[in-house]
């Protein structure tokens, strides 16, 4: 006579084992915190100015990706990283967010608490100059910016040794349906210890800048251009991965423009895109 299977779990039975789970979840983040605490009597955080570490999240968040499975959307994992990540930053060394909303408030915003939750200060400012020069005076503050078009050159502001400096490019974790679409820069003041620069960003000016030479860099590079109509020519910010600064040089003076300065403002991780089928790469 064959036995019976086994009665499926109750729910309570189950409902329990969530609580469990939610405790344990809970535990551990109060012991992340004990660690955080010790950490910063060990590493004297606040007194550096900013406890941002560009490497070592890409890092952590490209090995979420990787070992991520299960009905959980990637997304809601993506965001509860992040804020626990940016509130123990937070925690090391206090820092506010500074916010460039003039190309569209509710992405910038969505962007910013999808990547600091609701415990870092937002401040909005009306362009991205203004956010920038924010974080120029502060000790330790960031600042978000439009990664793709631009009404100033705001990034001359990074040319300078010693000033803040491009440090990420957000969404991470690229994907067709991202909750937080917006691409933007992080701009902020980081130890050379701990920056990424898997893409390095430059700021270029140029003079004879014209739709020809801006057809003949977009196979190397990412490019934000402000045309200078007085010099009839342009700030550019590149963005360069698999082109060295060298073969963008030559591709502009091979286009007819002239290159009168370059100076490098930030460097940044590659991006993890994780296709429409949910395949990642």
């Amino acid at each position: 006579m064959s036995q019976r299977p086994p009665a499926p779990p109750s729910l309570q039975e189950l409902r329990k084992e969530i609580d469990a789970i939610d405790e344990g979840m809970h535990r551990l983040l109060m012991q992340r915190g004990d660690i955080i605490d010790r950490l910063i009597q060990v590493k004297q955080t606040q007194e550096v100015g900013s406890a941002f570490r560009p490497a070592r999240e890409a890092s952590m968040m490209r090995e979420l990706v990787q070992r991520h499975r299960g009905i959980l959307p990637l997304d809601t994992v993506e965001s509860i990283w992040r804020v626990i990540i940016s509130t123990f930053t937070y925690v090391q060394a206090p820092f506010s967010v500074h916010a460039d909303i003039s190309a569209s408030e509710a992405a910038m915003r969505d962007s910013v608490r999808f990547n600091f939750g609701f415990t870092v200060p937002y401040v909005a400012h009306f362009s991205a100059q203004a956010a920038v020069e924010a974080v120029a005076k502060s000790k330790g503050d960031l600042a978000m910016v439009s990664a793709t078009s631009s009404r100033t050159p705001w990034w001359l502001e990074l040319e300078a040794d010693g000033a803040p400096k491009i440090i990420a490019r957000m969404p991470f974790i690229e994907r067709a349906d991202h909750p937080a679409a917006l691409p933007v820069f992080a701009i902020s003041r980081v130890a050379d210890s701990a920056l990424v620069t898997e893409v390095e960003t430059f700021s270029v000016r140029v003079s004879g800048w014209n739709a020809e030479v801006a057809r003949a860099l977009s196979p190397l590079a990412e490019i934000v251009a402000v045309p200078d109509t007085a010099f009839d020519g342009a700030a550019l910010l590149v963005s360069v991965a698999s082109a060295s600064i060298d073969k963008i040089r030559a591709a502009l003076i091979e286009a007819g423009a002239s290159v009168r300065s370059v100076a490098l403002v930030g460097s940044h991780a590659t991006r993890y895109t994780v296709p429409p089928t949910g395949a990642k790469s």
